[in-house]
């Protein structure tokens, strides 16, 4: 049989037996919902996927959007895919009711959308973009801009954006100098250059409303001085349709390697008047605001490097096991029949590999996803607390672990199907494109790293890494009662203190040390942190799979699980003991990097 797009069984794991989202029908926001009505709408969505994005894939692969100095041009098929994704409500699934939304838990609908990610590639991020913009003003924004803007959003009217970066700042967010100017109304108005916008023009939507962050004449330099405004693409009349073009101009369009169905573009505000802007929140406050749309980006990207990672796993496994090639070296017959590449024990290990990096990322993602539903809806405060500071703390990992080895299972998926991975008649060499975006969006690898040692790991008396460390600690003592997983408990033990250590000497050379040295293999920490994470999730998953075996499942099952238990395997005796040479680097503070002179590249 053909490759699925996401693996159905594997979705049925991570809901309903590593995370128990069943259990979240008894929190009052979800009581209108089962299991059943929650997999009518991952159902719904694969439905979708198949009908209207499959379909099209390779198309919006290989037609980019064009600009004709006008108008922006897509091909038609995408809005037909988007609009049947907003009929369905899947677009709005986890929006209010009084909003037009399903108040789905975010977990199921991040099981929903992974379809609708593999089958459109970055089809889909128009509506996942819009979704971020419409929870970041409901969470931030006045009863005014929530009623004129966010009602319209969530019901797929209107889309929106963040156009953070400029020109001359780049990710330097400080330096940005887009103006805006008070008017007399309380409005503002707004001019600058805002690039690599996602999302930033098209013709899917009747407006386009940006977030855009700009400086207030007068206000402090650096970010203390950055205000968040609402920047239509047109105004709106009295009785809410759209009106006159505001300004918002497209400058251009940039062609990426990857995600080519979503328009990034160069935009230009106000160049005549200016753009009229409607202050988000209070002045000056403007990155606190985005960060909450940004910190949502960060795990959807995370979300993208999983899914698509688990994409391509599943198509060179079934390319695998109906590839007739060669024979075993144990065979000395030519005349022998060939046997199915999956055989091979080289072609195993890249599998292995892909499915440890894959369902590792996914476990990572979903446990984020959900982490942002309990910060509030968790039954008691002290809940709600505990799961902020947890996913506050962990953003950066769930960032950027998945979109760093999600590329790499890609890279392994074209390397088991050999010429025929890097041919477009395959889709994965189109995953591989798509996912190595996932490591400069919203980010970059190096600035999560500075974020995670400067900041996530020493705030509020490094209570987020503690939090962290207790949850691991936690797994460790129940793993214990299983005999076949003591290799596990006893290796992340190991790498706890492994980890320990390290923390302890880079913080010491912050504090002591050239800050720019210490911080100088800041890359390798983050992804030091993140192994030891994985391999947490992975002993959660062979308790879970230790325990299913225990009840004697059906055939098909029994793989299953074996199948995780042999990933969780090659994970512990392939992958975790790198840290240890990650942790030495670290901890002498090796100036391999920072030695470098530029001049002498």
């Amino acid at each position: 049989m053909p490759a699925t797009l996401m693996n159905e069984r594997d979705l049925e794991f991570m809901l309903y037996e590593l995370f128990d989202s069943e259990s979240l029908v008894n929190r009052s926001r979800y009581q209108d919902h089962d299991r059943q009505t929650f997999n009518e709408v991952v159902s719904t969505a694969k439905t979708i996927a198949e009908k209207y994005f499959l379909p099209i894939r390779q198309k919006l692969d290989t037609h980019q959007p064009t600009f004709d100095g006008k108008k922006v041009h897509i091909i038609p098929e995408l809005k037909t895919a988007i609009d049947a994704v907003n009929q369905s409500g899947i677009g709005s699934a986890t929006a209010d009711y009084d909003l037009g939304g399903m108040q789905l838990p975010p977990i199921i609908a991040s099981a929903a959308a992974s379809y609708l990610t593999v089958a459109g590639g970055v089809g889909m991020g128009y509506n996942m973009l819009t979704t971020a913009n419409a929870n970041l003003l409901q969470a931030h924004g006045s009863p005014e801009l929530i009623n004129t803007w966010v009602k319209p959003m969530r019901e797929g009217r209107f889309m929106g954006t963040m156009a953070m970066t400029e020109p001359g700042s780049g990710s330097s967010l400080g330096d940005l100098i887009t103006k805006a100017v008070k008017a007399d109304d309380g409005t503002y108005r707004i001019s600058g250059n805002k690039i690599y916008i996602s999302g930033g023009d098209h013709d899917l939507s009747e407006n386009i409303v940006h977030l855009v962050l700009a400086r207030i004449q007068g206000a402090p330099k650096g970010v203390k001085g950055i205000s968040l405004f609402v920047v239509p693409k047109f105004l709106l009349n009295e009785d809410g349709s759209t009106g006159a073009d505001n300004e918002v101009a497209l400058a251009g369009l940039f062609h990426k390697m990857g995600g080519r169905a979503q328009t990034s573009t160069a935009l230009s505000f106000g160049e005549k008047n200016g753009s009229v802007g409607y202050l988000v929140g209070e002045e000056n406050c403007g990155l606190k605001y985005m960060f909450h749309m940004m910190n949502e980006a960060r795990i959807m990207v995370g979300t993208s490097g999983a899914v698509l990672a688990v994409a391509g796993y599943q198509y060179s496994v079934d390319y695998a096991k109906n590839r007739p090639q060669g024979r075993l070296p144990s065979c000395k017959d030519p005349q022998s029949p060939m046997v199915n590449i999956i055989e091979h024990a080289d072609v195993k290990r890249m599998l292995l590999a892909q499915k440890a990096y894959a369902e590792g990322a996914l476990a990572l993602v979903l446990y984020g996803t959900q982490l942002s539903d309990d910060e509030h809806t968790a039954e008691t405060e002290e809940q709600r607390q505990h799961a902020h500071t947890l996913l506050d703390f962990l953003t950066p990992i769930i960032k950027t672990w998945p979109s760093e080895y999600g590329p790499k299972a890609n890279s392994l998926a074209i390397q088991v199907m050999g010429g025929h991975g890097y041919i477009n008649e395959h889709p994965v060499e189109m995953f591989y494109r798509d996912n190595r975006l996932n490591p400069i969006h919203e980010g970059t690898t190096g600035i999560q790293s500075l974020d995670l040692l400067t900041r996530k790991v020493p705030m509020n008396n490094m209570q987020g890494y503690k939090a962290t460390l207790h949850e691991i600690a936690k797994t460790i003592e129940s793993a214990k009662q299983y005999n076949s997983l003591q290799e596990y408990t006893h290796k992340l033990s190991d790498a706890l203190n492994t980890l320990n250590s390290t923390t302890d000497a880079v913080m010491t050379s912050m504090a002591t040390k050239n800050i720019d040295l210490a911080l100088s293999n800041s890359v390798k920490y983050l992804e030091l942190f993140g192994h030891v994470i994985i391999a947490w999730l992975w002993l959660k998953q062979s308790m879970v799979a230790t325990d299913a075996l225990s009840h004697q499942p059906h055939q098909d099952d029994f793989n299953f699980y074996q199948g995780k238990l042999q990933a969780a395997q090659y994970f512990y005796r392939f992958e975790l003991p790198e840290i240890e040479l990650w942790s030495r680097l670290l901890i002498n503070t090796d100036s391999t990097s920072y030695d470098m002179h530029s001049d002498w590249f």
